[in-house]
C-alpha cells in the first residue's frame, strides 16, 4: 500500500542502515526520459528528496505539480503510466484533464407507452400515436431499403445486446457488433450496420490491405505523411548508403493495430524485411513514455509475427526496447555507419553488402 514519503524514506533508512539510502544521481537514467515528470516533480514538496533518489518502481506518494499548477499526489508508477492516446501536455495532470474533457448534458428519454404494429415498441422521441402500417417503424422501414432482414441483423449485435435491439425501433441507436472477420466487437449504429458501414478495420482493409499477404509491404493511403526533419534526414542519408526502395510505407500484418491490419514504419526496408523506427520523447516528452511504450511493443511485435526485424533509433534518454536497437544522439555519419553494422548482424553481412553503394 503506497505510504506518505516520509514514512517510506525514514524505512528505507532503517532497512538500509543509513542515513541517505538512496545517493542523489542513483536513478537518473531512469528518470531522464521522462522530461515533463522532471519538471513536476519538487524536492521542496517531498522532504527535500530529490527525483534521482526515488526508485521509479517506490510504492510512495509524491506530490508533483503540473505546468497549471495543479498539486497532485501519485506513485511514481501512476505518473509514468499517466500518457495515454492523447498529445496534450495534460494528460500528466487528472485536473488538466478533466476540465479539457467535454462533459455532455444528461438526455432524459421517456419509456415508450405503445408499439407499432410489427411489434417494435413506439419511438419515444416521436410525437403523437404511430401508424397502423410496418412502415411507420424506422428500423422496419429502414430494413426494408437492404438486402438484410431483422434475423440478419440480430445475428452481428453482441450476444449480450440481442434482446435490447429486438424491442429498439430507432436506426440511430447505437450498440456493439461481432466482426464476422475476428477483428473483434465493434460500436455503430443499426442504421450504419445496415448500410454496410461496419467493422471500422475491414472497411480500412479494404482500401489496400486485403489485396495484400501478411508480411508483404506497400504503398498505404492511410499512412500519416512524416513530420520529422530528423526522421527525413535519416530516410536521405539512408539512400545514399544503400540501394534499397525506400518508398514503401505499410506492412501488412496478420492481426488488427488498433483499427488497421497494416502498421506504418518510419522507413522500411523491404527487400531486407528490415523496419526502422525514430524515437524521441518529443516537444512535450510524451512521446514513446508512459503507456506509449507498450504500444511500441505491440507493433514491434505484429512486425516480427509478419517475418520483419526492428531496429529503433532510441534518441536522448530513450531506452533500447528491442535486441536490436541503438541509443544515439541524432543523426549523424556515424550513426548511419551503426545502422549498417546492426542489419549485419540481423540479416548477414553478406546479404547486406549485396545493397551497399
Amino acid at each position: 500500500m503506497p505510504e506518505s514519503v516520509d514514512a517510506w524514506w525514514a524505512r528505507r533508512q532503517w532497512s538500509k542502515g543509513t542515513g541517505v539510502p538512496y545517493p542523489v544521481g542513483t536513478y537518473r537514467e531512469q528518470w531522464g526520459r521522462f522530461p515533463v515528470l522532471i519538471r513536476q516533480y519538487h524536492p521542496d514538496l517531498n522532504s527535500g528528496i530529490t527525483l534521482t533518489q526515488v526508485p521509479p518502481a517506490a510504492d510512495v506518494l509524491l506530490v508533483w505539480v503540473c505546468d497549471a499548477g495543479h498539486r497532485i499526489v501519485a506513485t511514481p508508477e501512476e505518473q509514468r503510466s499517466r500518457p495515454g492516446g492523447s498529445r496534450r501536455r495534460s494528460t500528466w495532470c487528472p485536473d488538466c484533464t478533466a476540465l479539457a474533457t467535454r462533459r455532455r448534458s444528461p438526455v432524459t428519454t421517456a419509456a415508450p407507452v405503445d408499439r407499432y404494429r410489427c411489434g417494435h415498441p413506439l419511438d419515444s422521441r416521436r410525437v403523437g400515436s404511430p401508424s397502423e402500417t410496418d412502415e411507420a417503424c424506422p428500423l422496419c422501414r429502414h430494413l426494408s431499403g437492404s438486402a438484410m432482414t431483422r434475423e440478419a441483423l440480430l445475428a452481428l449485435v453482441s450476444p449480450g445486446r440481442r434482446s435490447a435491439l429486438a424491442e429498439e425501433s430507432r436506426p440511430d441507436a447505437r450498440y456493439s457488433w461481432v466482426c464476422p472477420q475476428g477483428h473483434g466487437n465493434y460500436d455503430a449504429s443499426v442504421g450504419k450496420v445496415i448500410d454496410g458501414s461496419r467493422c471500422g478495420v475491414c472497411r480500412h482493409a479494404r482500401a489496400g490491405a486485403d489485396r495484400m499477404a501478411v508480411g508483404e509491404a506497400f504503398v498505404s493511403g492511410w499512412a500519416p505523411k512524416p513530420a520529422s526533419r530528423a526522421e527525413a534526414d535519416l530516410r536521405a542519408r539512408l539512400a545514399t548508403r544503400l540501394d534499397v526502395d525506400l518508398g514503401k510505407n505499410a506492412v501488412r500484418v496478420a492481426r488488427p493495430f488498433f483499427s488497421h491490419v497494416e502498421v506504418w514504419p518510419d522507413i522500411l526496408l523491404p527487400e531486407l524485411r528490415v523496419a526502422i523506427e525514430y524515437d524521441t520523447v518529443g516537444r512535450d516528452g510524451l512521446e514513446h513514455v508512459g503507456r506509449r511504450e507498450p504500444i511500441d511493443r505491440r507493433k514491434d511485435r505484429l512486425l516480427r509475427a509478419a517475418g520483419w526485424e526492428v531496429i529503433r533509433i532510441r534518441v536522448g534518454k530513450l531506452l533500447p526496447l528491442g535486441p536490436y536497437d541503438i541509443v544515439a544522439s541524432g543523426v549523424t555519419d556515424l550513426l548511419i555507419e551503426r545502422i549498417v553494422d546492426r542489419l549485419g548482424e540481423v540479416r548477414g553481412s553478406l546479404l547486406v553488402a549485396a545493397y551497399l553503394r
